[in-house]
């Protein structure tokens, strides 16, 4: 029997939002545009958001993208995933709205034209070119800032919809947005505690508080901000570091040179952490991250800056040859003038061994490097569900690669060659302050300060 006025279907079909639910359903359906949901653990929240995307899709030929960290977590969390009580997500779509389905794309075709499709946002550069009008981010505390970066511009092209709902992740790029959206009367924003709803039952919850740590319930239940990330490897240090003041404006020491760390990468991101090392002390003084461009770009990055560089530290990776040329990117950045030191493959364990032991030298630049900061806050442990504990391995996320860089430039802080300025260096120097240009691009349009007067 096919769809008819006689036979119609409801819409939604199957579900009926709870009270707690229904303010972010109402401001949905009254047009808002940009709405941020958080609230706790098993609180439905994306069964209901879920079901809002697929009635806007029956109701009218559109797109929809639902975003989650990876594609294995859209794959799991969605497409294969089943409510508390055993329904699988995919049985809240009437059948006969549906065209066809494709399983290894997470795609789904409705019969008026709409499409949704699941997707992981750690491989952003997917979703470039792309123009849905309703982008939902899932666990959106735990994807990477660069998604939402993307996508916004199609979206406000095209008068499309962005919902974000998470726990909360500490204090990282949603946390930001958070704050944002209680500002701006355009977004509809809103927090859901355990006390909030009361939709979970108090005897549950007395055994999750004595399974999980005070840090992981406030999170998970009490969706609180203000807790660390649990699992994280570096948050305490971190946490230690605020206290200290060592987060704060790091201004560039003229009296010594200025070295990089690099992490580098192809599809994913390139990041290189700016490092000077003064007396004992470590000073980050500046980061940059990006990504779909070579090294011809970022050298050129570098020269912009009015640093006197000292020494270029990348990973081992840099000297394997590439297929389809014979030529690695080491030999790729001598060609352009950059001379990279090779970082020795330690195992990752004690590469991170090295990071927090070096963590109580070292002052970030809390401006210029706020990103490299919310990496390092959010760079965690993986939790194994079956095993009940972290593993040992850290998470592959939108937090890694600039983790890993400051583990290289951890591992390299005892290959510096000479932390301070040569001789020659304070004669550069010198002719720099008087208009010239002693020996590379580096040093174009300095603005040093004159030690001579």
């Amino acid at each position: 029997m096919g769809l008819s006025e006689n036979n119609p279907i409801p819409n939604p079909y199957r579900f009926e939002a709870r009270a707690y639910q229904k303010p972010i359903w109402n401001a949905l359906e009254k047009g808002c545009k940009r709405a941020l949901w958080v609230s706790h653990r098993r609180s439905g929240k994306d069964l209901t958001i879920f079901n809002w995307c697929v009635k806007k899709l029956i109701e009218k030929r559109t797109s929809c993208f639902y975003l989650l960290p990876s594609y294995k977590q859209a794959k799991k969390i969605i497409w294969d995933g089943l409510t508390k009580d055993g329904t699988p997500f995919l049985e809240y779509i009437h059948p006969l709205t549906i065209d066809k389905t494709n399983e290894s794309e997470l795609k789904i075709k409705f019969y008026n034209g709409s499409y949704l499709q699941l997707i992981g946002s750690d491989n952003v550069d997917t979703l470039v070119g792309t123009s849905p009008q309703i982008i939902v981010f899932s666990e959106a505390a735990l994807q990477s800032h660069l998604a939402w970066d993307y996508m916004r511009p199609i979206l406000v092209e095209n008068n499309g919809v962005a919902i974000f709902v998470s726990t909360p992740r500490g204090r990282n790029w949603f946390y930001d947005l958070f704050n944002h959206s209680k500002r701006d009367a355009d977004w509809y924003c809103e927090v859901l505690g355990v006390e909030d709803t009361k939709a979970l039952d108090p005897q549950f919850l007395t055994k999750e508080k004595e399974q999980m740590s005070e840090d992981l319930y406030a999170q998970e239940y009490d969706c609180s901000f203000s807790r660390g990330i649990e699992g994280s490897f570096y948050g305490k240090l971190l946490d230690n570091m605020h206290q200290e003041g060592r987060i704060t404006n790091v201004p560039l020491d003229l009296s010594v040179k200025v070295h990089t760390a690099w992490d580098l990468g192809i599809s994913d991101a390139m990041t290189i952490i700016f490092f000077q090392v003064v007396g004992q002390e470590v000073h980050i003084i500046d980061y940059i991250e990006g990504q779909g461009e070579g090294l011809h770009y970022y050298i050129k990055e570098l020269d912009k800056r009015d640093y006197l560089y000292g020494q270029h530290f990348a990973p081992h990776d840099i000297k394997v040859r590439e297929l389809g040329t014979g030529v690695s990117r080491l030999e790729i950045a001598h060609d352009l003038g950059l001379d990279f030191d090779v970082v020795p493959n330690l195992p990752l364990a004690d590469g991170i061994e090295a990071l927090r032991v070096a963590f109580k030298r070292i002052w970030i630049d809390a401006h210029k490097c706020e990103h490299l900061i919310k990496c390092l806050m959010n760079y965690r442990k993986d939790f194994l569900q079956k095993q009940n504990c972290y593993s040992d391995r850290p998470i592959h996320d939108w937090s890694s690669h600039a983790a890993d860089c400051a583990r290289y430039m951890a591992i390299s802080l005892k290959n510096l060659s000479n932390a301070g300025m040569t001789e020659q260096d304070t004669v550069d120097l010198r002719r720099v302050n008087l208009g010239e240009n002693p020996h590379s691009d580096f040093m174009k349009n300095n603005d040093y300060f004159n030690p001579y007067g």
